[in-house]
């Protein structure tokens, strides 16, 4: 009887232990009971699983960390806390994120809270990220609004090639970069963004590939399939609980890789 190598099962028993401890270490890190956290915050928390997503994305203490499009900043404040002193967080936001969300932010950073998350508005054709400054950018339910186009309510056409390739400069090599966002039904591209602020994730990783970054994995435990993605996002049945994909890219670790 021919023996089974045991050395695969042992590879993804230490596989298995390291992604425990990267997310029981970024839990730690990513308090849902930090002081002055509001409780709508808390609330989101159970929805939107944060701790577990940055342990996927790899944050951890002493990274750079843009929050692009991060409106009034949900994810800047726990970024800051993965990141911790030695790191450092850029919440960016274009004119019309920040007018969406300037109430939003006024609270979140009033008194001097988050005083070390650097504030930044900036509009979609010139970022200012720089080229390899940052170990991770992430933009949460917010990639598809690259792909909307409204002129009456301020928000011409961007474009996407551009914006996508200041993503890839601005991360250091083997930088990663973390999408989360509303699933569209497969094979739609970006037809639903307008329509209903979705975005079929297969068009999200050609899109991305295309500007130089390689797809590193995906994670489930935002996935609704109650949601047939059919409803705008903001539908009162599905809102909060749409499926959604969490992808993360990866930078090469060296030009040329």
């Amino acid at each position: 009887m021919r023996m089974r190598s045991p050395i695969p099962a042992l590879l993804l028993s230490l596989f298995c232990v390291a992604t425990c401890c990267a997310a029981a270490t970024v839990s730690a890190e990513v308090s849902a009971e930090a002081p002055a956290r509001s409780a709508a915050d808390r609330e989101r928390d159970a929805r939107d699983h944060p701790a577990e997503v940055l342990a996927f994305a790899g944050i951890k203490r002493g990274d750079r960390v843009a929050d692009v499009f991060g409106g009034a900043g949900y994810y800047s404040e726990l970024l800051q806390q993965a990141v911790g002193d030695s790191g450092h967080v850029l919440l960016l936001n274009n004119g019309g994120y920040q007018a969406y969300a300037k109430q939003g932010q006024a609270e979140r950073f009033a008194d001097g809270r988050l005083a070390q998350v650097e504030r930044r508005v900036a509009e979609a054709a010139d970022l200012g990220l720089g080229e390899a400054q940052f170990d991770a950018i992430v933009m949460v339910m917010a990639f598809h609004d690259v792909y909307w186009v409204d002129e009456k309510e301020g928000w011409p056409a961007i474009d996407r090639s551009k914006f996508n390739a200041q993503l890839a400069r601005a991360l250091k090599p083997g930088g990663v970069l973390l999408i989360v966002d509303h699933a569209a039904r497969d094979g739609t591209g970006m037809d639903a963004v307008n329509a209903l602020h979705r975005i079929d994730e297969a068009f999200v990783r050609r899109e991305l590939e295309q500007a130089g970054l390689s797809f590193d994995g995906s994670l489930d435990l935002l996935r609704h399939p109650e949601d047939d993605r059919s409803k705008h996002v903001f539908d009162a049945a599905i809102r909060g609980n749409t499926d959604r994909f969490v992808h993360r890219y990866r930078k090469a670790a060296k030009s040329g890789q």
